[in-house]
């Protein structure tokens, strides 16, 4: 055999087992991103976001406003889409809405991420980029020319309240 010949056998031969490593990795990524959205879908599903969060330039020397939202489901739908339903109070409103949005996930953290959705009852054009990560969330708001921050922790449906020790 000659020496050109050896060689690119020995070039296809390695191009070959790089591709089942990369094929290898892909599949190892892949699991670990259906295990990471089953446990976001998990944890989500009758979890309650009770926290905080602000108007931009409406500070006027009160403390931030008060939240929560509970969550009935989180449902993965196809790709970065998902259905959430949540019951949402917001000022005399009182609403259950199941609300089309993406997904993106920084390394294990998911952001919600929701762009000009209309919300029945509520009204239209809510943006909003919402990341989630051990109990806590944190992330910015927008509804037409008003927005702010938003920020709190998660009571998780298997968790139990604080206790009295812990207020």
């Amino acid at each position: 055999m000659s020496f050109l010949m050896k060689s690119t056998m020995a070039v296809c031969v390695l191009f070959l087992s790089l591709g089942a490593a990369d094929a290898a990795q892909q599949d190892d990524a892949a699991k670990q991103r259906e295990m990471l959205e089953k446990k976001f879908e998990t944890q989500m599903s009758g979890a309650t976001l009770v926290g905080h969060f602000t108007v931009d330039g409406k500070t006027n020397g009160k403390p931030p406003r008060e939240e929560r939202y509970e969550i009935a489901s989180a449902k993965k739908l196809n790709g970065d889409q998902w259905l959430i339903t949540a019951r949402i109070k917001y000022g005399k409103n009182d609403v259950n809405v199941p609300m089309p949005l993406n997904v993106f996930w920084a390394g294990d953290t998911p952001v919600i991420s929701l762009t000009n959705l209309t919300i029945p009852g509520l009204g239209n054009a809510f943006t909003s980029r919402v990341m989630f990560f051990e109990g806590r969330y944190a992330g910015t708001w927008q509804h037409g020319k008003v927005g702010g921050n938003l920020w709190g922790r998660i009571e998780y449906a298997n968790q139990n309240s604080e206790t009295e020790e812990e207020k």
